[in-house]
């Protein structure tokens, strides 16, 4: 008989898992502290609640969160599943109704015969069979345990979360429907767009700068004595607007501002730049702003988006915020098939292990979960292809430079070059990239006798 799992932490990756094991005949014990230990990031007690956006990245089959969506099918995953039951519309992206994702996956994991749900902090990690999903919020009792087990002090980088508004407060007299180059399924696109001219973008960008920033908390501040220096930075992939506006005046305009592929139907021309909202709920009551990260004060919050044409009445729902992220030093310390290298029966999954992205907690989380079952049943744990997406973030993240070791999301760069013609234009390329990823993957997983496609519990 296989032993007993237990998975620490009921986020993407700890609840992608805790239902992998689980189907394959694991009974597993999932610890949660939520609702009774909050994070300072999350609003309910749900499993699988998402934090920062709403988006999982793009549904086309020739970019990275493509090709990893298109590998998380093959294995059956769960989450993905239900993201797109919930899906809103998001142009060539899959995103979520957030409420109803993580409804949806705390009554299938809660209700599982297998899984028992343990509403509890887990301090340390116990002997056996175990998985840890404790996400970059890992609470500091179990984060001052894991430095004893690691021998070393976590890393970690900022984060922060972009503001939602009330859709009854946009001036749709400004405001207007559409997706870059026509890209989405609802009539008119499926983005709500503020156009911004030269003097209202370099008006935006003044306040900006000199807006007040909520002072971090002391748990956030640079790591005193004995830590290495100069790993207290922000990700590269969600930084606060502020700080890009920082980089150069124009640098908004080309990053999360950029206007490119639309065309503002009063003008008919393309604005000088654009703030996006993107859908949040099914009911189209709540918009997220677009890569508005932020760090800036309630109060100034409300003072600079309100500046942005269309906002001028916003009502926010949630403001944006920012919050420590916590990962451990992977190269060092995992194995590609997300096992401790000195212990083989424990395993560590999602963000605490530096993969970035919605798309690749799930995907480590139902790595670490088919192999706690693998290696519960006397089977060799898996190590997928580096060509393939998943096997090239695991890659990654157990082979990166130990010194200098930074989060990554899945993306075409990590990937190995491509044989043969290498000046191939970038669409073909990506396409290359797609299509030797499924083949690699759909290969490797056949022959590794596991569950195809959408997985059932078995009888």
């Amino acid at each position: 008989m296989p032993q007993d799992l237990v998975v620490i932490g009921g986020g993407l990756a700890g609840s992608e898992a805790a239902w992998q094991a689980a189907e394959r005949g694991l009974h597993v014990r999932l610890h949660e502290m939520r609702p009774r230990q909050m994070t300072g990031a999350h609003q309910s007690g749900f499993l699988g609640e998402l934090v920062c956006s709403n988006s999982l990245g793009s549904k086309l089959p020739d970019r990275a969160s493509g090709i990893l969506m298109g590998e998380l099918r093959t294995m059956g995953s769960l989450l993905l599943r239900i993201a797109e039951q919930v899906a809103v519309p998001a142009g060539g992206a899959l995103a979520v109704d957030r409420i109803a994702f993580a409804e949806r996956i705390d009554s299938q994991i809660t209700s599982h015969p297998r899984i028992q749900v343990i509403r509890t902090e887990k301090r340390r990690i116990p002997d056996g069979l175990v998985i840890v999903a404790s996400g970059p919020l890992t609470s500091k009792r179990l984060s001052k345990h894991l430095s004893r087990l690691t021998g070393e002090d976590h890393l970690y980088f900022f984060d922060a979360l972009s503001p939602i508004v009330d859709a009854e407060s946009i001036d749709w007299s400004v405001a207007f429907l559409g997706s870059r180059y026509e890209r989405g399924a609802s009539a008119g696109g499926d983005y709500v767009n503020c156009p911004l001219n030269a003097e209202e973008y370099e008006a935006f960008v003044d306040v900006l700068l000199a807006a007040k920033r909520i002072p971090l908390r002391s748990f956030e501040r640079a790591i005193r004595a004995g830590v290495r220096a100069g790993l207290d930075k922000y990700f590269e992939g969600c930084l606060p607007i502020e700080t890009i506006a920082e980089r150069g005046r124009k640098s908004l305009a080309f990053g999360p501002m950029r206007p490119v592929g639309l065309k503002d139907p009063r003008t008919g021309r393309r604005p000088y730049a654009v703030v996006q909202l993107r859908q949040d709920d099914l009911a189209a009551n709540l918009y997220n702003i677009v890569g508005f990260q932020t760090n800036l004060t309630y109060t100034e919050q409300q003072r600079v988006l309100r500046m942005v044409p269309g906002l001028g009445k916003a009502r926010f729902v949630r403001y944006g915020q920012m919050h420590r992220n916590t990962f451990i030093n992977s190269p060092r310390m995992l194995e590609p098939t997300l096992q401790f290298r000195r212990r083989p029966d424990l395993f560590f999954a999602g963000q605490i292990t530096g993969v970035e992205g919605y798309l690749g907690n799930i995907a480590t989380g139902l790595l670490a979960g088919v192999n706690a079952a693998r290696v519960a049943y006397g089977d060799t744990p898996l190590t997928l292809p580096q060509t393939t997406m998943l096997g090239a973030l695991c890659h990654y993240v157990t082979h990166a430079g130990a010194k200098s070791f930074q989060p990554m999301k899945a993306n075409l760069g990590i990937l190995p070059p491509l044989q043969g013609n290498v000046r191939r234009k970038r669409r073909e390329r990506a396409q290359a990239y797609a299509k030797r990823a499924a083949e690699d993957f759909a290969a490797k997983w056949q022959a590794s006798g596991e569950l195809m496609g959408e997985v059932t519990n078995p009888a």
